[in-house]
């Protein structure tokens, strides 16, 4: 009933909530994108997106596709592997950015070493910045992490705006310096904010730096300061910052998907993570707003 090509531009378009950005990521004209779309609608008998000239937003009966297009896809690629006979294995170097820690990447592995037994996953968290820097050094087989807006790399997984985040009880002062909370160098987001910051010429001081995303969230949730982070992955206990507040737009950022060099032993079983990956991604910055 469900064409897996229609439900493949279904989830991409679901997740980059542009026809032209899952064009882009699947390589397909938008006209076809929309072609797909429309005959998955015109086959659920539902309308799947409400979209006009700016937006695209998922409808409620496009909410309810989301799990059943995830599960018709899961059940086609382990229903092609079983009869072609391949069983993938080897060791695959997984890194994710630090940005992930609170979704529900774990439910995304926990389905590929389910999916996938003789594949032996080597997972490394870290910074975005790091992560680059470990992929182009031959160190990673594939990546999940932010880009900076200039960066070309990758594949876009989603884009997602950068906000400014806080304790809901927290007040700045429009005099004194904005105390910042960030990753260290070479995180993404930090090098964003001071960039933001400097061009509306807004004095700013570093209040704490961590790592960690668990130690920046604390540090947020008592108060020290504010930090920059993707609006869909805000953490429970924190919330955006008024824009009375004053602060500068930080723009938008891309989560990307990067392949490292083709190893051989490790090809395949990076092609079938980031498959999953791309099939799953609405869960991770979903999940991320869940408590």
């Amino acid at each position: 009933m469900y064409d897996p090509s229609q439900l493949r531009t279904f989830l991409a378009v679901a997740q980059t909530l542009s026809f032209t950005r899952a064009a882009r990521r699947l390589g397909l004209r938008q006209s076809t994108v929309s072609q797909h779309v429309r005959r998955l609608e015109e086959a659920t008998g539902r309308q799947l997106f409400t979209r006009d000239t700016h937006s695209v937003e998922l409808t409620e009966d496009g909410e309810a596709m989301l799990g059943f297009a995830r599960r018709i896809l899961a059940a086609h690629e382990q229903a092609a592997a079983f009869f072609a006979g391949k069983r993938l294995g080897g060791r695959l170097r997984f890194g994710a950015s630090e940005d992930f820690v609170l979704t529900r990447l774990t439910d995304i592995l926990e389905s590929f070493r389910h999916d996938h037994p003789d594949v032996d996953l080597e997972l490394t968290v870290e910074l975005s910045g790091t992560l680059h820097k470990q992929l182009d050094a031959g160190k990673l087989d594939l990546v999940l992490a932010k880009r900076r807006p200039e960066d070309p790399r990758g594949e876009l997984v989603w884009q997602d705006d950068l906000v400014w985040i806080g304790a809901e009880r927290l007040r700045l002062d429009p005099e004194r310096p904005v105390p910042l909370i960030v990753y260290p160098p070479p995180g993404i987001t930090r090098a964003l904010a001071f960039e933001a910051l400097e061009r509306r010429g807004r004095a700013w001081r570093v209040a704490c730096t961590s790592g960690s995303l668990n130690g920046l969230v604390a540090a947020a949730r008592a108060g020290l300061g504010v930090m920059a982070h993707s609006r869909g992955l805000i953490p429970p206990g924190l919330v955006r910052v008024p824009d009375r507040a004053g602060l500068p737009e930080l723009g938008p950022v891309d989560f990307v998907l990067l392949h490292g060099e083709r190893r051989a032993s490790a090809q395949d079983a990076a092609d079938a993570l980031a498959a999953a990956i791309l099939a799953g991604g609405d869960r991770l910055h979903r999940g991320g707003r869940e408590s």
